[in-house]
């Protein structure tokens, strides 16, 4: 076979593999071309799809916050008009509608706060003893609702509480309590104010109370008969304050309470009645009686221990009544009276005190002013020897 016939039948061999080579390639060109096309064509659905699932889930969630909003608000009126109105049952329900309202609505749990608060702060005025049957009987009514509110209040602001309250604001200006219980209040946090409230009966209990943070408020109200127990409360943190408050009647008991941090002004007047702080415990709070007046009625420390923090009585005016420390221990910490301090009638009794190792820094030298009695050299001696 001649060179020229073999050269023709590579060269046609050749074309044939180049064609069936340009074939397959270009069917291979064309499956990836519509691989991808597909792919792309598959993405953009999947991302249409999520854009659609994603519009329709915010739209269910806005409808479904619109409804919980609307059903809300709808609680919140039917349960600030059950408050307000007469029958005494009806207002009960009204009163735990709003507390469980609070409980469920937590970017409204401080205005729910201030509608039962606000109740509280209604004029509220006992009837004569010659009122009819019925106003005594509505009375009555009002007085056990009102009494609910701070039972429904206390139980939200102790620890373990199902659903906690503390932190929040609570409102008690001019409030007239008559009876009820703060025991076990934790008062973490917020401001608490009892301003110009006013303690005129029953008994009103703070037992075990704690005042841990936040500022609480008694300026200016009026213990003017009521039996007032802040028995065993702690204050141990924040600020509370008694500016201006009156002391002029009743029994107000701090016995056993412990002052061991924070800071506590007794800026009052005291002018009757009986305040104890029977074997309470002074150990890290500055507590102050500044501008003080004891003009009247009985301040006893009987028991009371002072070993830390510091207890000053500045610009404070014994003008009346009696100020005991029977049985104090002045173990440490400072007790200051300051040279504003005035002294000019009443009986402050320092006579019986079982610890004088660390007494009280006094603003005078020698003999001190009429009313004052210190424990007699012996007796400081017998004290100091006892502390030993």
């Amino acid at each position: 076979m001649s060179p020229q016939v073999v050269a023709a039948i590579i060269a046609g061999a050749l074309t044939v593999i180049g064609t069936l080579a340009a074939q397959i390639y270009g069917r291979r060109a064309t499956s990836r071309d519509t691989r991808a096309t597909l792919d792309r064509t598959l993405a953009e659905q999947r991302e249409q799809l999520d854009k659609t699932l994603e519009a329709q889930s915010d739209q269910l969630k806005q409808t479904l916050a619109e409804q919980r909003t609307r059903t809300l608000n709808e609680r919140f009126a039917t349960a600030a008009e059950q408050i307000g109105q007469e029958r005494p049952a009806v207002r009960l329900a009204g009163v735990y509608a709003m507390a469980g309202l609070a409980d469920d609505w937590e970017e409204k749990r401080q205005t729910c706060v201030d509608v039962l608060c606000a109740y509280l702060r209604m004029p509220y005025e006992p009837p004569g003893q010659d009122a009819p049957v019925r106003e005594r009987l509505a009375f009555g009514a009002d007085r056990e609702a009102r009494h609910t509110v701070i039972r429904v209040i206390t139980a939200h602001l102790k620890d373990g509480a199902a659903v906690s309250w503390q932190g929040l604001n609570f409102d008690f200006t001019g409030v007239v309590f008559d009876g009820g219980g703060f025991d076990g209040a934790k008062f973490s946090g917020g401001t608490v104010s009892f301003r110009f409230a006013k303690f005129s009966g029953g008994t009103v209990r703070f037992i075990r109370a704690e005042f841990s943070g936040g500022e609480v408020y008694f300026g200016y109200a009026k213990f003017s008969g009521s039996q007032v127990s802040f028995g065993s409360a702690e204050f141990s943190g924040g600020m509370v304050r008694f500016d201006e408050a009156e002391f002029s009647r009743g029994t107000v008991r701090f016995d056993y309470a412990r002052f061991s941090g924070g800071t506590v002004y007794f800026d009052a007047r005291f002018s009757g009645g009986t305040v104890s702080f029977l074997a309470a415990e002074f150990s890290g709070s500055q507590v102050t009686f500044g501008s003080a007046e004891f003009s009247g009625g009985m301040v006893r420390f009987d028991e009371a221990r002072f070993y830390g923090g510091e207890v000053g009585f500045i610009r404070t005016k014994f003008s009346g009544g009696t100020v005991r420390f029977d049985y104090a221990r002045f173990s440490g910490g400072t007790v200051r009276f300051s040279a504003a301090a005035e002294f000019s009638g009443g009986e402050v009794d320092f006579n019986g005190v079982a610890n004088w190792s660390v007494p009280p820094t006094f603003p005078w030298t020698g003999t001190p002013p009429p009313g004052v009695k210190l424990p007699e050299k012996e007796d400081q001696s017998r004290a100091q020897r006892s502390a030993d």
